[in-house]
């Protein structure tokens, strides 16, 4: 059986299959449970800028339910029950997470501008958690905004958050920048431990009969993992940070496509959503079975396999082999 022992983000992981942000981290059995799957660690589910804010203002009561299990640091955190479990339960989920799991627990926060993510960093640290991911979740609307003032918000909050705590710091990014590469270079050098592939904006949908504006969700599909393939072997070698792909990520082959790309760990939520908790150790079981298959004694020696840094095709990824994929298309239409 092949070694899928791994590292992102200077932790120790048994495996490259990592749960990303998901209502399934919500409950401890669950977590549990995706340890016993496979999982090589869990990033839990977002605190959110709005709780922060709720709490800086003072319209919240102080979470008394589990203060006595929190650490004398973090007792004080305010609840704010009208969204999701609040801030103090959310410190107080993270800690109990970090008790009853053996594997990495990363915290999240949401939001892009919040003067309150420093201070809630630092308590995130606080409850245990081994790195914190930063879900910058920011669509600029405003035209008197431009680019550069969007990337330098990214670049100072990074910085601010990085220099409030001693745990790694991962940034879970958009597609969504004009010059994605140098954006990359800027986060790591503003502190950024790992950077994640990428983040996907849930588009709302029009109610023509109602004229309303509603909320959708729409899981990820396999097909989503190209994009995320494309960019993590453009920066895999040339940035000092760690890289994780997530969406997209279905199968035991998605995985593998992954980690040649030069991702350091596959991030799995839809699927998990989709087709149950025990679906991860079916890719854990199919990954060492493709491993084993293939001559590879552990996921490190496929690691980047298919990275610029290592096959230099500049062209098939940089140019997304446009003339190729057209080439094939038209060959297919006269046969």
């Amino acid at each position: 059986m092949a070694d899928l022992n791994t590292s992102y983000l200077d932790l120790a992981l048994k495996s490259p299959l990592v749960v990303s942000s998901n209502p399934l981290t919500y409950d401890l059995d669950n977590l549990r449970r995706l340890e016993a799957a496979g999982a090589g660690a869990v990033v839990l589910y977002s605190l959110f800028e709005e709780q922060i804010e709720l709490a800086e203002l003072g319209f919240a009561d102080y979470y008394k339910s589990h203060s006595d299990e929190l650490p004398e640091a973090i007792r004080h955190v305010a609840a704010m029950k009208e969204y999701n479990q609040g801030a103090g339960s959310y410190l107080a989920h993270l800690y109990q997470a970090k008790h009853a799991l053996s594997i990495p627990v990363i915290g999240s926060l949401n939001g892009y501008y919040s003067s309150g993510w420093t201070r809630y960093a630092r308590l995130i640290e606080a409850a245990g958690a081994d790195a914190l991911e930063l879900n910058i979740y920011y669509m600029p609307t405003k035209l008197h905004i431009s680019g550069a003032d969007v990337e330098q918000m990214y670049i100072d909050l990074v910085r601010d958050v990085t220099q409030s705590v001693r745990i790694p710091v991962a940034v879970k990014l958009s597609p969504y920048f004009s010059a994605m590469a140098n954006m990359a270079r800027r986060l790591t050098g503003a502190g950024a431990s790992g950077l994640v592939l990428f983040n996907r904006f849930y588009q709302p949908d029009f109610d023509v009969v109602n004229r309303a504006v509603v909320p959708t969700l729409d899981l990820s599909i396999s097909s989503e993992l190209r994009l995320r393939l494309r960019w993590v072997a453009l920066l895999a070698g040339e940035i000092e940070a760690d890289l994780a792909i997530t969406g997209g990520v279905h199968s035991a082959e998605d995985v593998v496509k992954s980690l040649m790309a030069g991702a350091n760990v596959a991030m799995m939520a839809s699927a998990l959503i989709q087709r149950g908790i025990d679906h991860l150790a079916v890719v854990k079981s199919d990954l060492n079975q493709w491993l084993d298959q293939n001559g590879y004694a552990s996921v490190k020696e496929i690691r980047g396999l298919l990275s610029h840094a290592q096959i230099g095709d500049t062209a098939a990824l940089e140019r997304a082999n446009y003339l190729n994929v057209l080439r094939t298309a038209r060959s297919k239409k006269e046969s």
